[in-house]
Order: C-alpha cells, then sequence, then structure tokens
C-alpha cells in the first residue's frame, strides 16, 4: 500500500526571536471557517462542545478547542488534537456552513514581554492588555497579512495566517522581536 504524503508545515524549522520574544511556528490544527445566524449558535456550541462566543473581539475555549468571533455571524474554529470540526458541526442539524480551512492556515505562538511591542510593530491595533485583554481576539493586519491574533496570557498571543503569507509574517515578527529588545 502507497504511504500518503505528507504536507510539510510551512513554518517548518523556522525559528526566529530575540531575548525577550520567543516566536514558535504552532502543530498543524484542524480549523474551520464558520457562519451562523443567531438562531443557530447553541446547537452548533453544544456539537462543537464549546460556547460559541456572540460578543465582538471575545473567545470561547474548551480542552484543545477555541472558538474566535470574527463577526456577528463567523468565528474561526480551532483544534489542537485534530478532530473533525465540520462533521461536529454537521451534526447539529442546524443553519450553518462550515469549511475546512486547517490547510489553508498556519498560526506562530509569539511569547515574552516584549510580545505586545513585537506585533505593535505591524499592527494598527490598540494590543495593550486594558484594550486587547487575555482572550481578545481580532482579524485585522500585520504588516501586508491579514492575520487574526488571541491574546492567551498577557504576554502570549497566537497569531493565526495564511500559510501562502507565513514566511513573510514569520520574517517580519522576527525582525521585530529583534527590535523589541533593544
Amino acid at each position: 500500500m502507497a504511504e500518503l504524503a505528507t504536507r510539510r508545515p510551512p513554518l517548518a524549522g523556522r525559528q526566529g526571536g530575540s531575548s525577550s520574544v520567543h516566536l514558535t511556528p504552532a502543530a498543524p490544527a484542524s480549523r474551520i471557517s464558520l457562519r451562523a445566524p443567531a438562531d443557530s449558535v447553541s446547537a452548533i456550541s453544544s456539537a462543537l462542545r464549546l460556547d460559541l462566543p456572540t460578543k465582538p473581539k471575545t473567545s470561547g475555549h474548551a480542552g484543545s478547542r477555541s472558538a474566535l468571533w470574527l463577526g456577528p455571524d463567523e468565528w474561526l474554529v480551532i483544534d489542537e488534537s485534530g478532530e473533525d470540526l465540520v462533521a461536529l458541526a454537521a451534526a447539529s442539524s442546524a443553519l450553518h456552513a462550515a469549511t475546512d480551512v486547517s490547510h489553508r492556515n498556519t498560526a506562530v505562538f509569539v511569547s515574552g514581554p516584549g510580545a505586545e511591542a513585537t506585533l505593535s510593530a505591524g499592527c494598527p491595533q490598540d494590543l495593550s492588555l486594558d484594550a486587547f485583554p487575555v482572550g481578545a481576539c481580532s482579524r485585522t493586519l500585520f504588516g501586508k497579512v491579514e492575520v487574526v491574533i488571541l491574546r492567551i496570557d498577557a504576554e502570549t498571543f497566537r497569531v493565526e495566517c495564511w500559510r501562502s503569507f507565513a514566511p513573510y509574517a514569520f520574517g517580519l515578527l522576527a525582525e521585530a522581536a529583534g527590535d523589541a529588545a533593544l
């Protein structure tokens, strides 16, 4: 039986950071772009086994699964254990659209005391802890790339981007991390 080809992660082998910032490519994960009307949220939340957030700039978490609010009827759902999120959402029988974007997206963890300064070097959004608290998420720009940023804790962010932009985003993050250490 022939072995299936395994797609190499776009940031495999990449390293970066500085004395105050660590850049860590995220492991592959399952992701869906989810759209659903308000009256479907409860059923889909139940099927996904996590509460879909309904307020701007918020996220929901359960185990290895996160749901990031991107708009009034839009979420990015990430499962680091690799579970089939499309199948879980479909089991709800509620009106929705779920598109698997697992191979489209990748992520980088930006952590350390200089993480906020590193992201602020290329992002126009206020990422201060007061304006962007733990659990906050947003679709925004980093340099010339559309990203989704999730604040995991006071000094850690998850930066989601399309895999085709990952080398550019990682390079810009690495350069900004060096500047944050100065």
